[in-house]
């Protein structure tokens, strides 16, 4: 008898089985040519037919070879449980079932001796989401009328920028009781813009299609519908096609750690005919605090070498910016040379994940006595990347909505509040309902949100937060959208992503309406927690709003 090999890897040993009815099956071969992560494949299987012919038994046997679609055993070419096979199967015949045995987390471990790498979100699911225990309580009726969400004329619009107080403002008043601007004055720049941002997520982390998409979205809905939504470029740079059009003045210019991408937009700066909305220094991300970036060499293609000047190797950004050591360097290194460098017509902001030490950060940008820090970025726990070791996804950072609670009360505490616009984000639209869940966090005390991981599923990302798919980081996305291998990206349709984005921000934009409409706001209701009210009292307490049963 065979040694039974009890190490090898199995079917049951794996996070997901194909279940595959071979009855069904007309060896099309589409299910095969379909998997990005090449989890099947066709193989031969001998099979043994006993019959009798006579009147009297006689049993004999028959072999024959049949042809079968096969799961793949490898801690290396796994089923992630896309069903892309499910979709594509004329038949029926196949799809993936999540294997609640599975011991993929300690094989890979000991047989890779690696950690292991995926992107998406955090898989470990704890309670129901704070957002979805808060409730819009507030209704004005009588009283205090509230507003015609059809009729009405909202402004749905949110600093991005530095607000002076009025103390600060460079106005005196004249004889006849008006007030007039002092000569030679400057104010930071501030610019307007829709509370919802586009979030950050570089040309590399999506493919190229996937990126001109979202771009494209951002400029119809700018041009077309009059929506003033803007997108951040991510870490790593833009084409300079894109640099020198009339379209940067839509796009947030991301700096990070590793400086990707900035030799083209400086040597770029000449010929730009437009500022950018913005500059977003990136401390660090919510869903990986205290890591830096990785793009893995997989997805280093050749445009992605070239804008961003490196050779087809693992790309990995330090977890903070290299020579920085304090609040105070980091105002005058980064912001100053940020603002000098577009002369201070654009505002300068900085990202940060939520944590521990987020209020001591804000408090002392608030503080900052040269008036140029443009905004705060905090990033919570729920949000996406693309990779990340997962043991950082799943056990480190701090959930969105009570950091940034904290950060506006402290502001407020000290009179200062609106003056660093408050931008949140970190798993808002988890459950499709965008519109929603940023309107709580304006209450909370946010200007606007930015949000990334929805805007992939806007065009079609099939992952999702209980371990299905996950996979960005490996450069085999199998709907095209986090790839850059080119049977793969063509996949995706870049006009049809660019549809659903619009149209989902056309929805979101009416369902604002919807929700400031009843409490009597016209404008952005920043920091009117006295709208909201929470079944849970634990989460009414901490946030400071009323507690309903």
């Amino acid at each position: 008898m065979e040694t039974i090999k009890v190490n090898n890897v199995t079917a049951n040993d794996l996070p997901w089985k194909i279940i595959y009815d071979a009855s069904r099956c007309t060896m099309c071969g589409s299910c095969v040519a379909t998997c990005s992560f090449r989890a099947i494949k066709m193989k031969v299987e001998r099979r043994r037919m006993v019959f009798s012919e006579g009147d009297f038994p006689d049993p004999k046997s028959r072999f024959s070879a049949v042809p079968v679609i096969s799961q793949v055993d490898s801690i290396r070419d796994y089923c992630r449980g896309c069903g892309m096979c499910e979709k594509v199967c004329p038949n029926d015949a196949i799809r993936p079932e999540r294997n609640p045995d599975t011991r993929h987390p300690i094989i890979t471990r000991c047989m890779a001796g690696d950690s292991i790498k995926r992107g998406g979100r955090k898989n470990l699911e704890g309670s129901i989401r704070t957002l979805d225990s808060i409730r819009v309580g507030r209704i004005s009726q009588m009283t205090d009328p509230s507003l015609d969400a059809q009729r009405h004329t909202f402004d749905l619009l949110a600093p991005f920028g530095r607000i002076l107080p009025p103390g600060e403002l460079p106005f005196s008043p004249s004889p006849n009781k008006k007030s007039e601007l002092i000569t030679n004055s400057t104010t930071p720049p501030v610019n307007w813009i829709y509370p919802v941002i586009i979030g950050d997520m570089s040309i590399g982390a999506l493919s190229w299609r996937m990126w001109e998409a979202v771009a494209m979205a951002t400029a119809y809905l700018n041009e077309e519908c009059g929506i003033p939504v803007r997108m951040s470029s991510g870490e790593g740079g833009l084409p300079r096609r894109l640099l020198r059009s009339k379209y940067l003045k839509y796009m947030i210019l991301q700096i990070a750690s590793g400086h990707f991408g900035w030799n083209r937009i400086a040597t770029s700066m000449p010929d730009m005919i437009e500022d950018p909305a913005g500059i977003l220094i990136k401390i660090g991300q919510g869903a990986k605090p205290g890591d830096g970036g990785l793009l893995q060499a997989g997805k280093v293609a050749e445009h992605i070498q070239a804008i961003r000047g490196v050779p087809k190797t693992d790309l990995l950004s330090p977890p903070n910016h290299q020579g920085l050591y304090s609040i105070e360097e980091s105002v005058q290194k980064m912001f100053l040379s940020m603002n000098a460098a577009f002369k201070f017509r654009v505002p300068v902001a900085i990202k940060v994940a939520a944590s521990a030490t987020s209020v001591s950060v804000f408090n002392n940008l608030v503080r900052d006595p040269y008036n140029i820090v443009g905004g705060f970025f905090l990033d919570g726990i729920d949000g996406g990347t693309g990779a990340a070791h997962e043991v950082s996804l799943d056990h480190t950072g701090h959930p969105i909505a009570s950091k940034l609670r904290d950060c506006y009360l402290a502001a407020v505490s000290q009179g200062r509040q609106g003056q660093i616009p408050l931008w949140a984000a970190g798993g808002l639209g988890k459950t499709g309902d965008l519109a929603a869940d940023a309107f709580k966090m304006i209450c909370l005390g946010a200007n606007g949100v930015f949000s990334g991981k929805l805007i992939l599923q806007m065009a079609g990302c099939v992952g999702n937060d209980m371990g299905r798919c996950n996979a960005c980081n490996t450069g085999l996305c199998p709907v095209g959208i986090t790839t850059q291998e080119s049977p793969l990206v063509r996949r995706l349709d870049p006009e049809k992503v660019a549809q659903n984005i619009v149209n989902y921000f056309l929805a979101m934009d009416q369902e604002f309406k919807k929700l400031m409409a009843p409490i009597g706001n016209s404008s952005l209701p920043v920091g009117r927690a006295d709208a909201l009210i929470s079944t849970d009292q634990a989460i009414a307490e901490r946030l400071q709003i009323q507690h309903v049963c």
